[in-house]
Parts: C-alpha cells; structure tokens; sequence
C-alpha cells in the first residue's frame, strides 16, 4: 500500500500472486498500479491466481482502459467478493464493466462488496446503470460511493436499487452532494418499504441532524426485531416442544439461562 516498487519487484509480486494458493487479500492501493504495463502483469497473475478474495486498488490511475484490461480477469475469478476501485479516474465505459460483477439473481457468484469513492468521471448515466445492477444482484451486500458528486436525483435511483435489493446492508453516501430531498426519499424508503440495509452514511451532506437521526433510529428498529424474530426461531429449534402459540412460554424461555446463552452466541 503505497509502496515505491521498481518494475522488476512488481514483476516479482506478480508472479508469487499467479503462484499463490492461499492468498486471500491483495492491497495495491494507493499508486502502486502505475502504468498500463503493470495493469497488464496484474491481469496475467489474476487470470491464474484462485484464491484472491479481496483486491483493493484505490487510488490507482487505471481509467476505464486499464480496466478493461483487467475485466476479463475479474470476471471469471473464482473467489473474488470485495473489490475497492476507488479513485481510479473511472468514467461511464468503467461502470459497464462493473455491472458485469454484479451478476442478477441466478446466473453465478458476484461481488458482495463494492467501493467506487471518489470518481467524479461518472455521470447520472453510469450510477443510473450502477442503480439497475445493484436493484437485481443477488450478492452485494456493502456499496461505498462516497466523495462523488451524486446530487440529489442520483440518490434516488439508488433509493430503488436499495428497496429492491434482498441483500444490500451498507450504503456509503458520505460528502455526495445530497440535500434534505434526498433524505426524504430515502427515509420515505426505510419506512414503508422492507430492506435488508442496515447502515446508511450521510455524513457531509447538506442534510439536517434531524433527518439523518429518523433514518438511523428507522434502521436501528429493523435491526432490533430482526435479532428478536431471530432468537425466538433459534429457541424453537433447540426446544420444539414449546408451543408456538403460547407467548408466555417463550417469554420465559428468552430469559431463562438458555435465553442467555443464545444472546452470548450472538454478541460474539
């Protein structure tokens, strides 16, 4: 991260990623990719690699070419889930090939953790286009868009793309450019739509503290009764003969030392 490497010691990296079985987590972030030579040794390590499950290039200058270099690459990895394509001067072109990680219900295994922070190259056109993938991927489950200049009608495209979404649980919004318009659509969103999202960062935004405290108390109480339902399941598995239908028993259970128990397991 950051490191000044000579062509010939990203040669060497290269070729331990193409070699490694048990790699997991490549961070190249901030400048290492400099050049287009060193987009395409990534790309040959990748297309052998089978174990890199996150790979972070933020602030790499790859621009929509040098990732269409590294694209075939990314789509046919076997494991990758989380991938930081921060600040890497993407524009519309990048996006469509983003989309392609982002595969719809069904058709394979895709990204499950995206960041697109700052690249002001895209357009309302490109996050439109994000907003569609994202509404229909079966995967994703963090999005960081942070430090784009979104405005307020892009924020509400992605207001869909979270409503529809079944697996999206963070959103990162922060300094985006939003105002009170926004927050009203998205609060609009949280309460009177079911949504897996469970955090959702508006942090310099022209948005009131009190719009931004609604938002979070909504998905606080989600949250909440989503750990309750998800104790009361787990106790009825582990004592079926209690009686669904009798709330007083199952009361008792919750604080019992068997209720206990099941909230140590999940606190860890």
């Amino acid at each position: 991260r950051g490191c000044q490497l000579s062509e010939r010691d990203f040669g060497h990296v290269c070729r331990g990623v193409a070699e490694s079985r048990s790699l997991a987590q490549l961070n190249l972030n901030l400048g290492i990719v400099s050049n287009i030579n060193r987009v395409k040794q990534l790309a040959e390590a990748l297309k052998t690699n089978r174990s890199v499950q996150s790979l972070f290039l933020h602030g790499s200058p790859l621009t929509d070419a040098g990732l269409a270099l590294l694209n075939p690459a990314l789509s046919i990895h076997p494991s990758l889930v989380a991938l930081d394509l921060g600040d890497c001067m993407l524009g519309d072109e990048g996006i469509n090939l983003i989309c392609g990680l982002l595969p719809p219900d069904g058709a394979k295994s895709g990204l499950k953790e995206l960041t697109l922070s700052a690249n002001p190259g895209i357009t309302s056109k490109g996050w439109g286009r994000l907003a569609i993938a994202v509404a229909h991927s079966s995967q994703l489950r963090v999005l960081n868009l942070d430090y784009n200049p979104l405005g307020d009608q892009v924020a509400g495209m992605l207001a869909v793309a979270v409503a529809s979404s079944r697996t999206l649980e963070v959103l990162d919004l922060e300094g985006t450019g939003l105002t009170n318009q926004s927050a009203q659509t998205l609060l609009d969103m949280v309460e009177n739509y079911p949504t897996a999202l469970r955090t959702l960062i508006l942090a310099e935004n022209n948005i009131s503290p009190e719009l931004q405290q609604q938002i979070s108390d909504l998905l606080s109480e989600g949250e909440e009764e989503e750990e309750t339902e998800a104790h009361e399941v787990t106790a009825r598995e582990k004592n079926p003969w209690i009686c669904q239908n009798n709330s007083s028993s199952q009361m008792v259970l919750m604080t019992s030392g068997l209720g206990d128990s099941l909230l140590a397991e999940t606190e860890m």
